[in-house]
């Protein structure tokens, strides 16, 4: 069976920076424990990406916090997380979903019997979702795993909408209570 990991946007400015919580915090570690729980070949990540006109932009008018721009510490990830992604593919995202992200996966995934996607990071009611929904629809017989406890959204409540969402897509939510499928 062929195991990848994919790890969304786990950021300074989404962790403590501009946009960070103490929700995503608190899963620091856990994602660093997860990322070494796979080989580094069969991991990638992402990285939200903006510009100076960020607030120029339509995400920038509905969300007025500028954020993960380009060369800036809160684009960067935690050194923590940077060194344990050292020789992942990491992939830079201008807006919520990456399909390039999805259409890498599924070349990778090519002539593959059985595939299993494991989602973690942030923010699970914005980037974790968005990404699962362009997974979800490249390989719909593909196992899509989130790992509630390795995941936080913007607040507890929408988090747990974005958990039922995506199990309400046929994603299997595991480190939740309530969402084991």
């Amino acid at each position: 069976m062929k195991k990848l990991l994919v790890v969304i946007d786990m950021q300074n400015d989404f962790i403590d920076g501009a946009l960070g919580t103490e929700e995503a915090q608190a899963i620091v570690e856990p994602v660093l424990q997860k990322i070494k729980q796979y080989p580094k070949d069969c991991i990638y990540a992402t990285r939200d990406t903006h510009g100076t006109d960020y607030l120029d932009t339509q995400e920038g008018k509905f969300l007025p916090v500028v954020h993960c721009v380009e060369n800036t510490k809160g684009w960067e990830f935690p050194d923590a997380i940077d060194a344990a992604l050292d020789g992942a593919v990491v992939i830079q995202k201008s807006t919520f979903g990456s399909s390039a992200l999805a259409d890498m996966l599924y070349f990778e995934t090519i002539g593959q019997d059985e595939v299993e996607i494991e989602l973690v990071g942030l923010c699970t009611d914005i980037c974790v979702v968005s990404n699962a929904m362009l997974i979800k629809e490249k390989l719909p017989e593909v196992k899509l795993i989130v790992d509630a406890s390795c995941c936080a959204g913007v607040t507890p409540k929408s988090h747990a909408a974005a958990l039922t969402t995506m199990k309400m897509c046929q994603c299997v939510i595991r480190g939740g209570e309530g969402y084991e499928r």
